[in-house]
Order: structure tokens, then sequence, then C-alpha cells
């Protein structure tokens, strides 16, 4: 006699590949993983060092709920330098990661029957976020063509009476696809036009290459701002992944209502990560940039090793740390009798012939990709590449 809607929720497919692939990785199989979405950078020294001072100087007591204020302040401080983006130590709340920010969100937001528009390729999380929270997916395909990027002509398509909101991520996860100011001008113009908020993720903000840049909807104009809660954190552009450090930038009342939320669930985030964050933000940026030159070099050799293998391919991603291949022209191609039918199905393939793990796009709203993570070492990259190749080089 379990809830009827927590047994709607679909278990996250990303976590369940990279489960399997340390699975067989600690049973004593060579296992390359694509899977993580996770650096495989340590956690700087200067954020471990605020962490252990923190711990030896007794900070160890609940702070208050949205977050201490010396981390509220540095927030703002970075919003306003990075953003163009001013805001208040009470429009921010500090929660337990990122995905823990957009339960808060959508808690804070939604009614029953509510609809949020979410573009497709889509963070696997997201839909079912919405759905715990008595919300409605509205999953709205885009097209490669456009770089996987919703325009105002599909958001017209997808918009009904009910619609509440609209998400974006900038970069994007999985394509790996960074929205233009005048794309996402085109999206607020949007959603003032029918009061609907936006929800920004912009977690992966920090990791863009070559001459792409980072832009905040909520910079664009006050309307949008008024409109837009923005989501951030600390685990992917700081290798701080298990700190579970993310928060939100919106007006004083969200915020209110995602504070009080949190106050029953959870509480404040962990007081010693929010020293290590404020370390983070306020410190020296260099592990940031070192980070960035490894991503760039890891994606260009695996975007030139995808698109010079027949059968696959990819459009060149511009932010995160991953490239999302199409494989559809391998459908219907055999392996010792086996077929590839779907994404799902070459997945399982590729684990089980070539020992590499990718993560099917199934998960993503996009059947015919699998997403690979360059989140991982460049030997590691050129190996499990090899194994790829060699794999559909023996497709019939």
């Amino acid at each position: 006699m379990l809830s009827k809607k927590a047994q709607s929720i679909s278990p996250s497919p990303t976590l369940a590949i990279d489960a399997k692939a340390k699975k067989m990785k600690a049973d004593g199989v060579d296992v390359i993983g694509f899977g993580a979405g996770e650096p495989d950078f340590d956690t700087p020294e200067h954020i471990k060092d605020a962490a252990v001072s923190a711990i030896h100087d007794g900070f160890t007591r609940y702070t208050p709920v949205a977050g201490m204020l010396d981390l509220q302040q540095a927030i703002c401080e970075k919003l306003q330098a990075d953003n163009g983006l001013t805001y208040q130590p009470n429009e921010i709340v500090v929660s337990n990661g990122a995905k823990h920010s957009l339960t808060n969100v959508f808690a804070a937001l939604l009614n029953p029957g509510d609809e949020v528009i979410i573009p497709a390729p889509y963070w696997v999380s997201y839909s079912e976020i919405v759905k715990l929270n008595d919300g409605v997916p509205v999953i709205v395909p885009t097209q490669a063509e456009n770089n996987f990027k919703i325009t105002p002509l599909e958001l017209a398509g997808a918009v009904t009476s009910k619609t509440k909101a609209i998400l974006i991520n900038s970069p994007n996860n999985p394509t790996g696809q960074v929205y233009t100011a005048k794309e996402l001008q085109a999206v607020a113009d949007f959603a003032v036009a029918r009061n609907l908020y936006v929800v920004s993720d912009e977690i992966y903000e920090k990791l863009i290459y070559g001459e792409h840049e980072h832009v905040s909807i909520a910079s664009l104009n006050e309307k949008i701002k008024d409109l837009t809660i923005v989501i951030n954190g600390v685990s992917k552009s700081y290798a701080m992944t298990g700190w579970r450090i993310g928060y939100t930038a919106c007006r004083a009342d969200i915020a209110k209502t995602m504070s009080s939320i949190q106050s029953h669930a959870t509480s404040n985030p962990n007081s010693i990560a929010q020293k290590a964050t404020i370390a983070a933000l306020t410190g020296s940026q260099q592990c940031v940039a070192d980070m960035k030159v490894a991503f760039s070099q890891r994606r260009d050799y695996m975007v030139d090793k995808i698109s010079a293998t027949p059968g696959l391919s990819c459009i060149e991603p511009t932010g995160a740390f991953y490239v999302f291949m199409d494989v559809s022209s391998l459908f219907e191609r055999s392996l010792n009798g086996q077929a590839v039918q779907t994404s799902d199905n070459f997945a399982a393939l590729l684990l089980e012939q070539a020992k590499v793990a990718v993560v099917p796009g199934t998960g993503f709203g996009a059947p015919n990709y699998v997403r690979l993570s360059y989140a991982l070492g460049m030997e590691q990259i050129k190996t499990g590449m090899t194994r790829i190749e060699n794999f559909i080089n023996q497709l019939k």
C-alpha cells in the first residue's frame, strides 16, 4: 500500500548506469564509464581547507534555514559580478544541492494540475520533480537543426491555460548547448507576455568553451527577472558534487515560501559545506579555469573521434561536459545475433560487449541518442572511444 504518486516516479537512468558500471568495476571488470555527471577533479585545496577550519572552529550547529548570511551575501556578490544581477540576501535560498533547489521551486510554485513546459532533450530529473510536486510536465521536443533549443513557435504550441512555468537549462544537460542572448530574449518575451514563471537552471554556467558565453535570462530586463527563479550551485564548477550545496535567486516572496518549505523538509544545508562554498565563490577561480582547459581538450578529442566514425554523429557541445551522440543510423544492425533497436538496447550491448557505459537518451526525451560525459581522464576517454569504434565496426 504505497503512494501512487511515489510509484509513478521513474528512477534516474544516469545514476542507474553509473551504479552498474561501478558494480562491474568493483567485480574486477575493466569498464570505461562515460555515464557520470560529475567532474573527475578533486575539490580544490583552498575549499577543503575552509571546511577543515570550520570543523576545528566548531562550526557544527544549525544555521538559518535559507543559509548563513555570509554565504547569501557571497552569492549576491557573485550574481552581480558574473551575471549583472542584483539580489538581496533575503532573495537567496541555499539548499542541499541544485536538485533540492528545484524541488523547493516547484513545491512553491505549483498547484495540482499546473503545467511546466520542459524542452527536450532535458535532464532526467526535471519531469519527475514536477510530478512529485503535483505538476504536469509538458515535454516539448526541440530540433537538432536548432541545436536543441526551444523556439517561440514551439512554446506557443505547448502553452495552455494551465501552464505555470517554462524550464530553461543553459548550458544544457545532456546536449551541452548554450542559449544566446537573442534566443533567451525570445523566451523571455513569450513568458512576460503570458505572465509565466521561468525556472532557469544555470548549474553549468562556468563550463563554457570557445567564444560562447553564459547569459542569465533574468539579466535581460526587470520584467523577466521578476518572473525568473535562477538555479545554481557549486557542484559542477568547483568539483563539489558530494558537498551538496545549491541555491536559488528570485523574488523575496517566492524565496520566503521556499525557505518555509525547506524548514519543514531538511532545515539548513550542511554548515561545513556552507563555509566551503564561501571559499569557492570568493577565493581564486584558477581551479575553474584549469578544469575548463582540460574539459575543452577532451571535448575536442571526443567530437573529432565521433565525427570520424561511420554511423555516429553529434553536434559540438559548447558548454557543460557532455556529448550527445546520435546512434539512430545503427538501428537494425546486430552483433552476435543481438540487434541494436533503440538507444537503450545500444547502451546495454555496448556495456556487455565492449565494457563501455553510456547513458541512453530515452530518459532525456531523445530516444535516438546516447549521452557521453567527458568528465574522466583523457587516457580513459581514448580507450573508451576506441572500444566504441571497434564495437560499431563489428556491427553487421
